[in-house]
């Protein structure tokens, strides 16, 4: 029963570390620490979380709460470390402040979380946004626990902010020549050959439409997938929520799907704006002389801007070459390695992370 208590309420220590039972959601006491799609982030949610928890914890990883009054960090323990709540789906993670939690509430956030951490290994947090609330904050009061922050680069995010009213019209002007010519050879191709299905509500058109999608993603260039239930399950929460944008493109010859994708909305944009997240696309490698994929996403990217107001367009991991052609803005996501000097692994971490930094200075110059 008191284990059962600890997570049921919210911490009455300045700084708790709270273990989460197996595939259990997020503690009710969390809600005032997350956001929703309706309103701010999708991966500051309960949404993703309860989601991520369920259906995508790696093989023996136990999900920890590192919390305060005024923030909430979200960490799976993995082989006795700590880590952010990040898996192979996770496009951005970041620590998530108190209501009204302000900068001198968040380093002595920081302080106190420090002192719950230091003389133990190294920590992981990664995925992040230099920009997220309140990060350099509680960075700051890391350190002064002797918690030393040595960051490092993670992934690349090519996104976009379009202006208030942007049209289909407007967004393929700004594009490179080459996409548009490309864009209107394969839409007519695929007005002629395919039979184009948007999704959002739930129901057994949805169910159908999740099922193409994971057929495609069976006939393409990325068959594995380490979580098979997690992109399902996803799609199934954001649509209770509104939040979802499924396309699937079918041949008119046998209504076989050759290709498939998703979208998450959320209002993380830019100042709050409406943003449109793809979290996965997929062809059939069959129909890779149809350029189906490009087809889809130029439907899909339409149907954003001018049925769902969307003004950022955000495609989510890594730096493939597509993304420049449809988006014109790079941001990196970084990661830091919280490491205690006094502490032996932290003190190798921090060595190779110097290490690292000055191998890369050496190449630059």
């Amino acid at each position: 029963m008191a284990e059962a208590a600890q997570w049921e309420a919210p911490p009455r220590r300045p700084a708790a570390l709270l273990p989460l039972p197996p595939r259990a959601g997020l503690p009710g006491w969390c809600d005032r620490f997350l956001e929703s799609p309706a309103t701010g982030d999708l991966f500051a949610s309960r949404l993703w979380y309860d989601t991520t928890l369920a259906h995508a914890l790696p093989a023996g990883a136990e999900p920890v709460l590192a919390a305060t009054e005024a923030v909430l960090l979200p960490l799976l323990r993995v082989k006795g470390r700590l880590r952010g709540l990040v898996t192979d789906y996770s496009l951005a993670w970041r620590p998530l402040p108190a209501p009204g939690a302000g900068a001198a509430a968040l380093r002595e956030a920081g302080r106190a979380l420090g002192r719950a951490l230091r003389l133990g290994p190294p920590v992981l947090l990664d995925a992040l946004d230099t920009a997220a609330p309140g990060l350099d904050a509680l960075l700051g009061g890391l350190r002064a626990a002797r918690l030393l922050p040595a960051r490092f680069a993670h992934f690349g995010n090519w996104h976009e902010r379009f202006p208030t009213g942007i049209t289909w019209a407007a967004y393929l002007a700004a594009r490179p020549p080459a996409l548009r010519t490309t864009i209107a050879r394969k839409l007519a191709r695929a007005g002629r050959e395919m039979r184009f299905e948007p999704l959002a509500a739930p129901g057994p058109a949805l169910e159908a439409g999740i099922a193409a999608y994971e057929d495609v993603r069976a006939r393409s260039w990325k068959p594995w997938e380490p979580f098979p239930d997690f992109d399902r399950a996803l799609m199934r929460a954001l649509a209770a929520e509104g939040a979802l944008r499924l396309g699937v493109l079918r041949a008119r010859a046998d209504g076989r799907p050759v290709a498939a994708q998703y979208w998450a909305l959320d209002r993380g944009g830019e100042g709050g704006a409406r943003r449109a997240l793809l979290l996965k696309l997929a062809h059939a490698e069959e129909s890779r002389a149809a350029s189906p994929g490009t087809a889809l996403t130029a439907l899909m990217v339409r149907r954003l801007f001018e049925e769902d107001g969307v003004l950022e367009l955000d495609l989510g991991r890594g730096d493939d070459a597509y993304k420049r052609l449809w988006v014109g803005y790079r941001r990196q996501r970084v990661g830091f390695v919280l490491a205690d000097p006094l502490h032996p692994a932290g003190l190798l971490a921090l060595a190779r992370q110097a290490a690292g930094a000055a191998r890369r200075r050496l190449r630059a110059g």
